[in-house]
């Protein structure tokens, strides 16, 4: 009776506080002339919780109910509000400033081990000489076998200027100990930038994060100085980010003050409009977006900017479709709300937010149809969907992501035992090429060589699926066989990687990548578009 009662009187003091808040702050009288009966609705929730409370079946975990109620009441107002509980806000904020404190590697747990997959480039890792293929076998002194993903980075991550002790095992030599200071560590936006051929630059951009502009920016002067006249920006499965970012990117293809984004929403603030002319950048360089279904968000604002303004062609598949600008308010018990104030749109006035009926499920279902992705892939679809001018009076629509001006379907047709060898969490192509990158160091200082001529050999292919039948992969080793080509391109690639980095590895993929490689043939017409800009 006396915890019934405390919870009672919790409760009813929430309802208490909830309707005085509703009756003397400056919204409060607007929910309540809503007709939706707010008051009432805060009631049942509150007998709900005494209910459950005294008469369920066992004593609840009100940690986990509450904030299934929580995500549940988010959930039914949009797909991209939601709430973020205490253990979430360290990542949620990571991936937004773009940084953490650690010591900087990206890792797979194979065969027990921590092993190193790279460590990143400046990171205190790298400075202490850890390697590709390194394995860490004990943290502290700590056996570290079979230790969980998740507990790997509770245990390397840290604040700046702490230390940690690994004990590493290398391929020929004995485990020895390093002392691997913690420092600040860069999550990096941009995954790959280099030149394609003599003129043409390729920049991948995988978040927008608080870094993604300086970044994107130092690639360009990067590639602008090796010889780039012209460029591919690659924005596919970009979930999108901060929005700030993705202006400041738009504004470096956009020459003088025109409309970039604006936000609709009810709230104080909400409203605004985004223009360029603050960045004196690349408007004088033909340009083609590469966006996919994955595309979305702050990706869907440079791509729908510089296709609404005629600054370039979008190519590639439709977009995802979330154009809901979300602002995040701390709680008191350290958890967090993101909610959606705003809706944007593009300079012509689209909306990017694609339709939502409260299903999740149908939503992102819906994201994963074969016909989603063009207009001409559905009968009559362009009678259904809203219409669009850009500046120069090209047909655009509406109604949710955006639709490039130019369809490439991604091609990849690999059997179902290939798919599950890639997918075996073995890292089987990392581990083979981990073995047998000593023979092929003689490329380090011939980058050229090996990017025309250097390929895969039968008989190191075989050593490939040999090392598959040793790690146990149960696959139809004949079927593997018939995708040998395309495998064989994966461990040049790996190769690459581990040989120079990440630009090189994306450099062999990209030229077997039919979106990229289609893509370069619409850069001559993107750039006629920049010779009848004031037409």
């Amino acid at each position: 009776m006396k915890r019934r009662f405390r919870l009672i009187t919790v409760s009813g003091a929430i309802v208490l506080l909830v309707i005085l808040l509703l009756i003397l702050l400056p919204f409060g009288k607007k929910i309540a002339a809503s007709g939706n009966d707010l008051f009432l609705k805060i009631k049942v929730l509150n007998d709900i919780i005494g209910i459950v409370n005294d008469y369920y079946v066992e004593v609840p975990e009100w940690d986990k109910v509450m904030e299934g109620a929580y995500s549940g009441l988010l959930e039914n107002l949009d797909p991209h509000s939601f709430y973020i509980n205490k253990k979430q806000i360290s990542g949620i904020n990571e991936e937004f400033t773009g940084k953490f404190e650690g010591i900087g590697i990206e890792f797979d747990v194979l065969d027990g081990y921590i092993t190193v997959i790279a460590p990143v480039a400046g990171a205190p890792a790298e400075k202490v000489g850890i390697e590709v293929g390194d394995k860490i076998v004990k943290i502290e002194g700590e056996s570290a076998y079979k230790i969980k993903r998740e507990d790997v980075s509770k245990k390397l991550r840290g604040p700046k200027g702490t230390a940690v002790t690994v004990t590493i095992r290398r391929q020929g030599m004995d485990d020895f100990d390093v002392t691997i200071i913690r420092d600040e560590i860069p999550l990096y936006s941009v995954s790959a930038a280099f030149l394609i051929d003599d003129s043409t630059g390729y920049i991948f951009v995988n978040r927008f994060s608080g870094t993604t502009a300086e970044e994107v920016s130092a690639a360009l002067k990067r590639l602008s100085d090796e010889g780039m006249r012209r460029l591919i920006l690659d924005l596919r499965s970009n979930s999108g980010g901060l929005m700030d970012q993705a202006i400041d990117i738009a504004d470096m293809f956009i020459d003088g003050r025109q409309k970039i984004v604006y936000t609709k929403g009810r709230i104080r603030g909400s409203n605004e409009e985004f223009y360029s002319g603050k960045i004196d950048g690349y408007g004088d360089i033909p340009l083609v977006i590469l966006i996919s279904r994955g595309s979305a968000s702050a990706s869907e604002i440079v791509a729908g900017a510089v296709q609404d303004l005629d600054r370039g062609l979008i190519v590639g598949e439709t977009s995802f479709g979330k154009g809901l600008v979300q602002r995040q308010y701390p709680l008191r018990d350290g958890s967090a709300l993101r909610l959606t104030v705003a809706r944007y749109y593009t300079p012509s006035g689209r909306l990017i937010q694609r339709p939502y009926n409260g299903k999740l499920d149908e939503y992102y279902d819906g994201f994963a149809e074969e016909n989603r992705d063009s207009l001409l892939a559905v009968k009559d679809s362009t009678k259904i969907r809203p219409q669009y001018q850009t500046a120069r009076g090209r047909v655009v629509y509406g109604g949710g992501g955006i639709t490039p001006d130019h369809y490439i379907k991604f091609k990849r047709d690999l059997s179902r035992e290939t798919y599950k060898l890639l997918r075996h969490p073995s890292q089987i192509l990392f581990n083979f090429t981990n073995r047998i990158v000593e023979n092929y160091k003689k490329y380090k200082s011939k980058k050229e060589k090996f990017f025309s001529k250097f390929e895969i050999s039968d008989r190191d292919f075989e050593a490939f699926l040999e090392l598959a039948e040793e790690q146990k992969i149960n696959i139809d080793l004949e079927k593997v066989r018939q995708d040998s080509d395309y495998l064989k391109m994966l461990l040049k690639a790996e190769l690459a990687r581990e040989l120079w980095g990440k630009d090189e590895y994306y450099k062999v993929l990209r030229k077997y990548d039919n979106q990229v490689t289609e893509a370069i043939q619409y850069l001559d017409e993107a750039a006629a578009m920049l010779t009848n800009i004031g037409d």
